[in-house]
């Protein structure tokens, strides 16, 4: 009798995904036919947030299963302490070969220090720097590198996704016998807005968000404020020195091209996925392998007049979380809505390991297996990172701006749908997500949410107390 097979766990994290360019989040135009099989076949978390809303601090809850304010990484760019360990680092089961092919932003010794036995590196001095150099591509930058625009006009065959791809089709190949964990982390379709596939989906078929189309809100922190306006002055000078808008816009129109091409970056992401999973399939791996797909944030693409991410909104704090596990043949919707901060834990369960005790989380199976599990709040955090400013704004006086780009903000979104921001250093927001989807009305200040107000700060201050968090808000 032989033993039974030890489960492998594929991991697809792009950066910079929105929950809704999936057609089971309610993105039924975008050209994304692989994941939308994925989903077909997966659990599918119908609401799920990240830790924090941007790109170091979300991964290193990703990675160790700890908040930001615990490991440290409360910006961006800031290396994860050795001290927090990764998953795979966590596992007792030493069986497993384990690999992180992708985008990193962890620190830059990288992941082969940090669990994973093997590391293909798509950071601006490594294995894709490489690969394009052997291809004759000459570098545009003076230390030897690629800029981001340059690595954004090459060809499909050349592109970062279709890099990705060949070596992680190539892993799975020479592990086909061995228990694997395998993390591919795309960098796209972060901007710039642009790549191969910029006219995959028709103009007029670009469907631009409510707040979009609505006149600016001032009733918003002064730091969202202060960033739509640098990102609108930052877009007219791009009409001048860039061939088209490639990070930020101000016109409907401008909104649309954006988010046409920031589609056709996913389509180029699902394209590699696909062909991932077809490898799987190929050597027969698919009903041993667990498959997971989520990313570290979203990107608000011109919803409330903002591109990228660094705020509450839905748009930049609500990503996709689909999981399919290896004897499922159809979807499961989840409407709990849940953290990243229970990524690790759900991971290390799925794989058969015990709890780690430096998670702060707990595991999803519980959910996925369909046992009565009580709606919890979900928690997020952000703290002071990188804010630029339009020289010579009028926004505030310069002290006041001061403060609000150095604010800290604690958000819970409830099981009755309510989201409640509160910061240090900046206006606070209310937001009934049942009534009010697209937070259009921020009605903190309305003496008719006094209560609600008064218990959501109760259970932001407990959540603060458990985790650890001295913040005052």
């Amino acid at each position: 009798m032989t033993a039974q097979r030890k489960p492998n766990l594929i991991l697809f994290l792009p950066d910079q995904q929105r929950a809704d360019t999936l057609a089971c989040y309610g993105g039924t135009k975008v050209h994304a036919p692989n994941l939308n099989k994925l989903a077909s076949e997966s659990v599918i978390f119908e609401r799920a947030y990240v830790t924090h809303p941007v790109c170091t601090p979300s991964r290193s809850s990703l990675m160790t299963g700890t908040w930001p304010h615990i490991n440290g990484c409360t910006r961006n760019s800031v290396p994860l302490d050795r001290q927090f360990r990764t998953f795979p680092e966590l596992m007792e089961d030493k069986d497993y070969r384990s690999a992180y092919i992708g985008k990193w932003h962890l620190g830059e010794e990288g992941p082969a220090a940090r669990g994973f036995h093997q590391w293909i590196s798509t950071d601006d001095h490594g294995d894709y720097t490489n690969f394009l150099i052997s291809n004759g591509i000459t570098p545009d930058k003076q230390n030897g590198r690629f800029s981001e625009l340059a690595i954004s006009n090459l060809p499909l065959d050349l592109s970062r996704p279709k890099f990705l791809e060949k070596h992680a089709r190539k892993f799975i190949e020479e592990h086909q016998s061995d228990p694997f964990v395998l993390v591919v982390a795309f960098v796209e379709p972060h901007s710039p807005y642009n790549g191969p596939l910029n006219d995959e989906h028709p103009l007029d078929e670009i469907e631009l968000d409510v707040t979009a189309t609505l006149p600016e809100s001032e009733d918003i922190p002064l730091r969202y404020r202060l960033m739509r306006e640098w990102q609108q002055a930052e877009a007219i000078l791009d009409r001048e020195r860039l061939p088209f808008q490639l990070f930020f816009g101000i016109t409907p129109e401008e909104y649309r091209s954006i988010k046409q091409r920031y589609l056709g970056l996913v389509t180029l992401v699902d394209q590699s996925v696909g062909a991932i999973l077809e490898c799987l399939e190929r050597f027969g791996l698919s009903e041993h392998t667990i498959v997971v797909h989520t990313s570290d944030h979203g990107d608000s693409l011109g919803a409330h007049h903002l591109f990228g991410k660094e705020t509450m909104f839905e748009e930049a704090a609500r990503v996709p979380l689909l999981i399919r596990l290896p004897d499922q043949a159809r979807s499961k919707m989840i409407s709990q809505a849940v953290s990243h901060i229970d990524f690790v834990p759900t991971l290390l369960d799925l794989l058969g390991q015990p709890t780690h005790s430096q998670c702060t989380g707990k595991s999803l199976l519980p959910l996925i297996r369909e046992e009565r599990v009580r709606p919890e709040n979900v928690f997020m955090e952000w703290a002071p990172n990188r804010t630029k400013i339009k020289k010579g704004t009028t926004l505030a006086r310069r002290r006041t701006i001061k403060r609000a780009v150095d604010e800290s903000t604690r958000t819970v979104v409830s099981p009755d749908g309510w989201k409640l921001c509160l910061r240090d250093k900046d206006l606070n927001e209310l937001y009934s997500l049942k009534d009010d989807p697209f937070e259009t009305r921020n009605v903190y200040s309305d003496r008719q949410y006094a209560s609600v107000i008064s218990h959501y700060t109760g259970e932001i201050h407990r959540w603060q107390d458990s985790s650890h968090d001295k913040l005052k808000v």
